[in-house]
């Protein structure tokens, strides 16, 4: 009897969600929830894979090839985020939240109040010094869902073919003008027309709102520390604006850049100085004398992070740019909900996909890495809550390069030493084989550090902290690792700002 209760309490849920309305403007993510809880109900949730999710709940054709169709993982990554943000948000004291893993396609209903786990011991923490300042239904349709699924999408079909044809000619899209309040704005600055979906998931308009100008680009040009340089291989390049329409509230603000024509190994030569201009931001100055070459290098990604972001008072956000020497560049620009005074934390694992940890946060996908390679790894790691956080390492001579806004943050490196050891896959004693130097913008927080010696063997997590860190001269976090036996490694890293 209590099964059944409860399960009726889940199916409430996910029929409240569905009528809620945050899926209006998101009609596959309303298929593929309502499928995977039906298969989930049905007693099949380990049976819900990739390809049926695709064929069934989305009407992709029986041939459907998902090493050359990412529809499904996309479509699951922008699920997770409505979920998340829906709970953190309006639905935050809701009884029953439905969650989905990282890595998984069945739901996960988290009933609150529920007895809590028993608690995991916790890794050790290595305090390293800090850096010097620098209607309720006992079974359901699957045609009858189909077939609302499809009035929800012709009843966007118009406004949005609208949409996609109005990008690239300087009109703003009126399905897009200011959006739900807090919603995310991603152009892609050149893209005459469409959309691009990105290596994490994230949809991005073609090149809109702007005025003056031209587009250019360099195709298969290579970009150095981009996890997806299709991001920065067209531009706006000139003496140009973008006029943004924005409900009111706190964002935060990246502009995405990369030197493709001048500085080494392209086509003009040059470098330091060729290119120099000023970005304003509703009528104040945001960055003097950007070089980017300067900045960060040709042929490399640069991105800068401004906190506090709001719009004027006409309900838009004004991006001005001024040449000095010759043209300025632009390859997007990024509009996300912000908190007030601080810029939100970042968390990456060393893997491919995000995941989420135990206390519901979104770690992203590996980025901003120069140097090393990804690998899976099998071993069950102890000593943590978040045993998963450790599947994915990135091994080799390498090092992050994190954009951030002014502050103060404390970056936060974690360890496993999941290959060297004895029975392990790489063998060896263990302790020295694997040693290595960590730098924080070019200090040395840690000589000579040895996962397996220091966390007291293999599989076992280890943190490194590091407080009181400023961002350097360029607007970045840089962690290094370099490697003095064997390769080093890093299984995920976090910058989180500090409070006052």
């Amino acid at each position: 009897m209590e099964t059944t209760l409860t399960a009726e309490i889940e199916k409430a849920e996910v029929r409240r969600l569905l009528t809620s309305g945050i899926f209006n403007r998101a009609p596959n993510l309303a298929l593929v929830l309502r499928y995977i809880c039906d298969r989930y109900f049905e007693g099949e949730g380990g049976q819900i894979k990739e390809y049926s999710i695709a064929v069934e709940a989305l009407g992709r054709p029986a041939d459907f090839d998902q090493r050359n169709d990412s529809i499904v993982r996309v479509e699951m990554h922008r699920l997770r985020k409505r979920l998340r943000e829906y709970y953190e948000g309006e639905g935050a004291e809701r009884p029953v939240q439905i969650d989905i893993p990282a890595g998984q396609y069945a739901p996960r209903f988290i009933h609150r109040g529920a007895p809590a786990a028993p608690p995991v011991p916790s890794a050790p923490v290595l305090e390293a010094p800090a850096p010097p300042a620098a209607p309720a239904a006992a079974s359901w349709n699957k045609k009858l869902w189909i077939g609302i699924a499809a009035v929800v999408l012709l009843a966007v079909a118009v406004p949005l073919r609208y949409s996609i044809s109005a990008h690239g000619r300087g009109v703003a899209p009126p399905a897009m003008a200011g959006g739900p309040a807090g919603e995310t704005v991603r152009i892609l600055c050149g893209l005459a027309d469409g959309e691009y979906v990105d290596h994490f998931g994230n949809t991005w308009s073609s090149d809109s709102y702007f005025t003056g100008g031209i587009t250019a680009n360099a195709v298969n040009h290579p970009i150095r520390g981009a996890a997806d340089p299709r991001l920065y291989t067209t531009r706006r390049e000139g003496a140009f604006r973008y006029d943004i329409p924005l409900k009111s509230g706190i964002y935060e603000l990246r502009l995405h850049f990369a030197e493709t024509m001048y500085g080494e190994n392209n086509a003009a030569g040059g470098g330091e100085s060729s290119r120099v201009f000023n970005v304003h931001l509703n009528g104040k100055e945001i960055l003097s004398y950007l070089d980017v070459v300067g900045d960060a290098g040709s042929n490399t990604a640069d991105i800068k992070v401004f906190k506090d972001v709001t719009p004027a008072a006409d309900g838009k956000l004004h991006l001005m740019f001024e040449p000095i020497s010759n043209q300025p560049i632009l390859s997007g620009i990024e509009i996300t909900p912000g908190v007030p005074g601080r810029m939100k934390a970042i968390r990456m694992v060393a893997q491919n996909h995000p995941y989420t940890d135990h206390h519901g946060q979104i770690w992203e996908p590996d980025r901003y890495a120069s140097g090393g390679m990804l690998a899976q790894r099998n071993g069950i790691v102890s000593g943590t809550t978040d045993p998963d956080l450790y599947r994915g390492e990135r091994f080799g001579n390498l090092s992050y390069v994190v954009p951030v806004t002014e502050g103060r943050y404390t970056v936060n490196l974690y360890f496993a030493e999941t290959w060297f050891g004895p029975g392990k896959d790489g063998g060896g004693p263990g302790t020295g084989s694997r040693v290595f130097d960590i730098l924080c913008n070019g200090v040395a927080v840690r000589r000579d550090f040895d996962i397996f010696s220091v966390a007291g063997g293999a599989d076992r997590a280890l943190t490194v902290r590091i407080p009181n860190v400023t961002p350097n001269h360029q607007g970045k976090v840089v962690v290094s690792l370099v490697p003095a036996a064997n390769y080093a490694l890093i299984n995920a890293i976090e910058v989180v700002p500090e409070t006052e």
